[in-house]
C-alpha cells in the first residue's frame, strides 16, 4: 500500500509539474524601439516540408500553420506537447471536454476541439487542439509579439490534451503526424533560429518535418545524441534533454570548465543534463554556472527584479558548451542582450545576462540542470528524432538529438565589435579584463530556492528511497519469520524430548511392576550416574531466561 501511494503522489506531482513548467519564464520583457516595430511573420505555407521561422526581437520564434483552413501563426516551443490557439477557428468539432494550462506568463484555458491541421506540407484530418477564447491574463500581447498560439513539439507523453482524451484521439500534432507515415526513417524535425541584429550572420529561420535544410545536410553526421529517459513513472515530465561532456561540459570566460555536480540521479559524475526548449527566451542554468559567466565581470550587478545578471554592454563574455565530444560556443550577443531595455542601479544602459540562474523552471524531480532557450539553439542547427517516443508508432528506435554549430567564434567576435564597441576594438582594454577568481561576485540564493533544493534532494531520490524502503520490509519480515520458525522449532523440540521422557517414564514403570529383576549397577560406576535438570537442557533454559541454570545467583 505505501509503494502505491508514492507512486501515485509522484504522478500527480509530475503532472502538475508537467502543467507548471515554464516556457517562457522571464519576468522582464522585450523592449522594441518605436523605429523598429514588431515585424508579423508572412502567413505563408510550404509544401516540401520546410516553413520560414518568423523572429520577433530574439524573443519568440514562431512558424505558420493552417488549422481549419485558416492560417494561423503559432510559436514552435520544443519544451511542451500541446496546440493551442486563441480566437475562433472554422469547422472546428467540440469535444466536450475543457482544460487549462498554467505559463509563467498567464493560462491558456478553454474547450477541446478538433480540426483538419496541416504544417511543413504534413496534414492530419482531426487533430485536436485547445481553443483559448481569452488570453487576457497573459502578461504580454500574444498577437503584438506575433503569434496566435503555440504548438509543443515535445514527446507525447507530456501532452495534457493527450491525457484529457480518450485513446489516441488527443495524441499531438507531430505524433499524429509520424503515427500516419509508413516509413520510420524521416521521423525528425529540424529547427534553426536566426538573430537579429547581427550583421555577419546569414543564417534565416527554418523548420523542417522530415526534411534537411539545404546546405546543411552534415548535420546528419553530427554525433547522435541520446535523450536522458526519466522513470518511466514519471514520463509526462520527459523533455528533449542531453548530456554534456564529462568534466568540461561547459567552458567559461576564463577558459576553464565550470564544475558543477548534476542533481540527475543517473546523470554521469561530472556531466551536466540539459533540456533543449525553444519556448524559453533565457537560458535557465545553476546558479552556480551563471554565477561563473557573470560573477567576474568588472562592474556585473545582481538584478533582484530581473533575476538575472546585469552587465556593461561592452563587455564579451565567451561560453562555450560541449555534446558529444564537439564544442558549440555561444555567440558573445547571445551570452548578453540589449534586448530588454534594464538598466544598472544607478540608471545607466546594462545589457542583461542571458543564462539565468534556474528559479521557476528548477526541476523538482531532479531530471535535469538547465533549460538551453532560445539563446542557446540560435547558436545550433538542431535535429531531433522521436523514434520511440512515438506513441502507437512503429518506430522502435530510441530517440535522439543532433546538433550542427553555427557559430564562427572569430567571425562572432567581429560582429560583437560592430555592434555593441561601434566598431572600435577596445575588447582588451583593462576594463574588460576578468576579476580574479577570489573576487567572484555571487548572486543570493533565496530561502524559497533552498527549499526547493532540499525537496528535489528527497523527490529526484524516491526510487532509491522507494527501493530501500522494500529492501527493509523485506528484511524485517524475513527476520520475524525466521524468529517464529526459530520457536516452533525449539518448541517442537522441547516437546518430543518431553513425550520421550515421559515414555521412557512410562516404560520404566511398567518394567518395575511386571519386568523381570533388574540387576543394580554399581554404586562407584559413573556410566550411569549422569545428572539431568528438570528441564530439557541448559541451552533452553538459556535461551527462554537469558542465563545459565546453574549459575550462581
Amino acid at each position: 500500500m505505501h509503494s502505491f501511494i508514492t507512486l501515485s503522489f509522484v504522478s500527480s506531482l509530475c503532472s502538475t509539474l508537467s502543467v507548471l513548467a515554464l516556457r517562457i519564464p522571464f519576468d522582464v520583457h522585450i523592449q522594441t524601439p518605436a523605429s523598429n516595430p514588431t515585424t508579423h511573420f508572412p502567413r505563408q505555407s510550404s509544401s516540401n516540408g520546410i516553413v520560414p521561422v518568423g523572429n520577433t526581437q530574439n524573443g519568440f520564434y514562431y512558424t505558420n500553420i493552417t488549422l481549419g483552413g485558416q492560417n494561423i501563426s503559432v510559436m514552435l516551443d520544443t519544451g511542451s506537447s500541446d496546440l493551442w490557439v486563441a480566437g475562433q477557428v472554422s469547422g472546428a468539432t467540440d469535444t466536450g471536454s475543457s482544460l487549462k494550462l498554467s505559463y509563467a506568463v498567464g493560462t491558456a484555458a478553454g474547450d477541446i476541439y478538433t480540426a483538419p491541421f496541416e504544417l511543413a506540407g504534413q496534414s492530419v484530418s482531426d487533430q485536436a487542439f485547445l481553443l483559448v477564447t481569452n488570453v487576457s491574463s497573459f502578461s504580454t500581447n500574444i498577437q503584438s509579439e506575433g503569434y496566435d498560439g503555440l504548438i509543443g513539439l515535445g514527446p507525447n507523453t507530456g501532452s495534457s490534451i493527450y491525457k484529457k482524451l480518450d485513446g489516441n484521439s488527443g495524441n499531438n500534432p507531430l505524433n499524429r503526424i509520424f503515427q500516419q507515415t509508413s516509413s520510420s526513417s524521416n521521423d525528425y524535425i529540424t529547427m534553426m533560429l536566426s538573430r537579429k541584429g547581427d550583421p555577419g550572420s546569414n543564417i534565416t529561420g527554418q523548420f523542417t518535418i522530415g526534411e534537411i535544410v539545404p546546405g546543411f545536410e552534415n548535420i546528419t553526421s553530427m554525433p547522435q545524441l541520446p535523450i536522458e529517459k526519466v522513470y518511466e513513472v514519471t514520463d509526462v515530465d520527459q523533455h528533449w534533454q542531453i548530456v554534456t561532456n564529462k568534466n568540461n561540459g561547459i567552458i567559461g570566460p576564463d577558459g576553464q570548465p565550470i564544475q558543477y555536480s548534476s542533481i540527475a540521479p543517473k546523470a554521469p559524475d561530472g556531466t551536466i543534463v540539459g533540456v533543449l526548449d525553444s519556448g524559453f527566451t533565457l537560458p535557465q542554468v545553476p546558479r552556480t554556472i551563471s554565477d561563473a559567466i557573470y560573477g567576474r565581470v568588472q562592474g556585473a550587478e545582481w538584478s533582484a527584479a530581473s533575476e538575472a545578471w546585469l552587465v556593461p554592454c561592452g563587455q564579451l563574455i565567451n561560453v562555450t558548451f560541449n555534446f558529444g565530444g564537439v564544442s558549440y560556443p555561444i555567440h558573445p550577443l547571445d551570452v548578453s542582450s540589449s534586448d530588454f531595455g534594464v538598466t544598472f542601479s544607478n540608471g545607466n544602459p546594462a545589457c542583461l545576462g542571458t543564462f539565468q540562474p534556474v528559479t521557476s523552471a528548477f526541476s523538482l524531480l531532479g531530471e535535469y540542470d538547465m533549460i538551453l532557450g532560445m539563446a542557446f539553439l540560435r547558436n545550433t542547427y538542431t535535429l531531433i528524432n522521436y523514434g520511440n517516443f512515438i506513441t502507437g508508432g512503429s518506430n522502435s528506435n530510441n530517440p535522439y538529438v543532433q546538433l550542427l554549430p553555427l557559430t564562427n567564434i572569430e567571425s562572432a567576435v567581429n560582429d560583437f565589435i560592430q555592434v555593441r564597441l561601434n566598431g572600435q576594438n577596445t575588447i582588451n582594454s583593462p576594463q574588460y579584463a576578468l576579476l580574479p577568481a577570489s573576487q567572484e561576485q555571487h548572486s543570493p540564493e533565496s530561502e524559497a530556492e533552498k527549499k526547493q533544493a532540499y525537496e528535489e534532494l528527497v523527490l529526484s531520490r524516491w526510487p532509491y528511497i522507494l527501493f530501500g524502503g522494500l529492501v527493509f520490509l523485506i528484511l524485517l519480515i524475513s527476520y520475524c519469520v525466521w524468529r517464529c520458525c526459530c520457536r516452533r522449532k525449539r518448541m517442537a523440540k522441547k516437546a518430543a524430548k518431553k513425550a520421550a521422557q515421559q515414555k521412557g517414564d512410562a516404560a520404566s514403570a511398567g518394567g518395575y511392576m511386571s519386568g523381570p529383576y533388574a540387576q543394580l549397577h554399581d554404586s562407584q560406576s559413573t556410566a550411569s550416574l549422569v545428572m539431568k535438570p528438570m528441564r530439557a537442557s541448559t541451552v533452553d533454559f538459556e535461551e527462554d531466561y537469558g542465563k545459565d541454570a546453574f549459575a550462581r545467583s
